[in-house]
C-alpha cells in the first residue's frame, strides 16, 4: 500500500509548513487526488489515521478533494470528462490522449493553530 509512504510525505511537509509558521498544531490537511493518480482514497484515509498519532496533526481532519478526469479532443478541441476510462470524444468519437487533469496528488492547504 503506497498510500502510507505518500501520507508520510504529506504529513512531513505539513509539519514543516506548520513549524515555519510558528504553529503548534495542524487542524486540517487538504489533499487533491486525481482519479488517474493510482491513489485509493480510502487507503489514504486509513494511512492518515494510522500515522497522525504523535504528530502535530494528531487531532487534525483530512479533507480529500477527488479531482475528475478532464480530456481535450485533439480533433475537435472539445473538453470533456469521460464516463469511464475509455477516453473517446463524445462529439466526434476520436480517442483522446490529451489529459488536462485527473493525475493530481497535491497537498493543497494546511490549516494550523498556535494552541
Amino acid at each position: 500500500m503506497h498510500e502510507i509512504g505518500l501520507m508520510e510525505t504529506a504529513l512531513r511537509a505539513a509539519e514543516e509548513a506548520a513549524l515555519e509558521a510558528g504553529a503548534r498544531r495542524i487542524q486540517r490537511l487538504h489533499l487533491r487526488v486525481g482519479r488517474l493518480s493510482g491513489i485509493e482514497p480510502d487507503a489514504l484515509r486509513l494511512a492518515f489515521d494510522a500515522l497522525r498519532p504523535g504528530t502535530l496533526a494528531e487531532n487534525a481532519q483530512l479533507d480529500l478533494e477527488l479531482v475528475p478526469i478532464v480530456c481535450r479532443c485533439q480533433s475537435c478541441n472539445l473538453g470533456f470528462s469521460p464516463e469511464d476510462f475509455t477516453f473517446l470524444c463524445p462529439r466526434c468519437g476520436t480517442p483522446s490522449a490529451d489529459t488536462l487533469q485527473g493525475r493530481e496528488l497535491e497537498l493543497a492547504a494546511v490549516e494550523v493553530s498556535e494552541a
